[in-house]
């Protein structure tokens, strides 16, 4: 049978255990109310990718904003929170593809184009490849039209009445939550649009209307092709290349990934960095869209 003084000391260790576990806890807690604080800039910060923009005079694309003082290069490591949950698995809708809409948008296209087709549109081929030439490099694409086939149809529409030709990609995000070159404005300003916009896609859809996880970021990946927007179901024709993992909020249409060589194109031009220094404007080195051909 213990002794007083053994029964003294078994207590006073599991309370110092008690006191660790608290303490833990509490450096936990404030680890997530700082990224719960970067998330709520993700309003900011997100709605800065949000902002992604696609077509407002006073929005420029805003795929993020960023905070910290140092340049970043492809070598460092993404500062991603350990709370960001990965992109939600696909579950196609019974509607998927069923009805594409591309409704008047407030702006004139910056470019003479015709709205593509609307109603059905296939989601077979599952994938389809295209080819972007910019004067820094190849950029393989592969859309994924089985996940997205209202966005991939307009893409390809666009893509195959040279909308992208000759025009600049205006943006490149360098900081630590967001590293992505941004393309697809002919203006070359982040204001420039087709003239009409659509609904989003994958992964919006795979979340209830209104559900309050729209807002919280996930893990857009190292290779995603996504579109930017102006807000819920603005999409147009600017679309970003992410180039290091990302944190967004599911309200940016996925519509393919990156293939190998472009994604040493973006690394060498984000290891040139924003033109004046600072995390977000337009790339250092100067990037143009040659041709975007479907292969």
């Amino acid at each position: 049978m213990p002794t007083n003084e053994q029964r003294r000391a078994s207590a006073k260790r599991k309370l110092k255990r008690q006191l660790e576990r608290r303490a833990k806890q509490a450096r936990w807690r404030r680890i997530l109310v700082i990224s719960g604080g970067v998330v709520a800039a993700g309003a900011v910060i997100v709605a800065v990718v949000a902002t992604v923009v696609v077509g407002k005079h006073d929005h420029k694309s805003d795929t993020a904003s960023t905070t910290a003082s140092d340049s970043l290069t492809t070598t460092r490591a993404p500062a991603v929170t350990p709370s960001v949950l990965p992109l939600p698995s696909f579950q196609p809708s019974a509607n998927l593809g069923a009805n594409c809409q591309y409704s008047p948008s407030a702006d004139k296209a910056a470019k003479p184009v015709k709205p593509p087709r609307t109603g059905k549109v296939p989601t077979d081929p599952a994938t389809v490849s295209a080819s972007m030439v910019t004067n820094q490099g190849n950029i393989g694409l592969l859309l994924n039209n089985a996940e997205s086939p209202c966005t991939v149809n307009s893409f390809a529409s666009l893509t195959g009445q040279g909308f992208f030709n000759d025009t600049k990609c205006h943006r490149l995000t360098t900081s630590p939550m967001l590293g992505v070159l941004q393309c697809g404005d002919p203006k070359g300003d982040g204001t420039g649009g087709p003239g009409y916009e659509f609904a989003n896609e994958y992964p919006t859809d795979q979340y209830p209307p209104n559900d309050p996880k729209l807002r919280q970021p996930v893990l857009y990946p190292r290779g995603t092709l996504a579109m930017a927007n102006a807000g819920p179901n603005t999409n147009g024709s600017q679309f970003f290349l992410v180039y290091r993992d990302s944190q967004l909020p599911p309200e940016y249409t996925v519509f393919g990934t990156i293939q190998a060589d472009g994604l040493a194109t973006l690394d060498k031009i984000a290891k040139s960095g924003v033109a004046g220094g600072g995390e977000d404007g337009p790339p250092a080195t100067e990037v143009t869209i040659k041709s975007l051909l479907l292969d």
